[in-house]
């Protein structure tokens, strides 16, 4: 790809992923070509459908969760994961129906998006009970159910702080009465 061309792309992912996370998956296309500074033939010169950048959006969301807890790793296992179960947070509350849009089509993201979040979150959990702060009965879906749980609440909710409040709540029931909480 061109020099120009990379901006331009890179310009309108970060339009569609702004617009995204502000109007849901429905988001104007020209309002999106309009926000990256281009005219709306180039937006679908990258991508030729809705779908086509959905998907591009939700893949760079993606492996950006997961290559955050992979530099979270050299951290204090504990600690890492729940930093990271904050960063989970953050993304199911910007996805607003994003994941389910594109999951329903036939856009192929070359990963199994769940997938690849479970791994990601297993290793930082696994490490987190091998070193004794997190008890040994919780698996990733677990985890993973209950921030979703308090990302589907907070859509409805009217107190800004209620999700953070909920985390460390969940974040606290997690820790290993018996192991070292830090």
């Amino acid at each position: 790809m061109r020099v120009d061309a990379q901006r331009n792309y890179e310009r309108v992912l970060e339009a569609a992923t702004a617009a995204f996370a502000e109007e849901g998956p429905e988001a104007s296309l020209n309002e999106i070509a309009r926000r990256a500074g281009v005219g709306a033939g180039t937006l679908y010169r990258h991508f030729p459908n809705r779908q086509a950048l959905q998907a591009a959006v939700l893949s760079e969301r993606i492996e950006t969760l997961c290559a955050r807890a992979e530099e979270l790793r050299a951290g204090e296992p504990s600690t890492a994961l729940i930093e990271w179960l904050h960063a989970l947070l953050v993304h199911a509350r910007t996805d607003h129906g994003l994941g389910g849009a594109v999951l329903a089509g036939p856009i192929d993201l070359g990963f199994d998006c769940q997938l690849a979040i479970r791994r990601a979150g297993a290793t930082l959990l696994t490490r987190a009970q091998q070193d004794g702060g997190i008890r040994a009965e919780v698996g990733i879906d677990d985890v993973i159910q209950l921030v979703a749980g308090i990302a589907l609440a907070a859509r409805h909710g009217t107190d800004p702080e209620q999700p953070d409040r909920l985390l460390r709540l969940v974040t606290d029931a997690l820790r290993s009465p018996t192991g070292r909480c830090r």
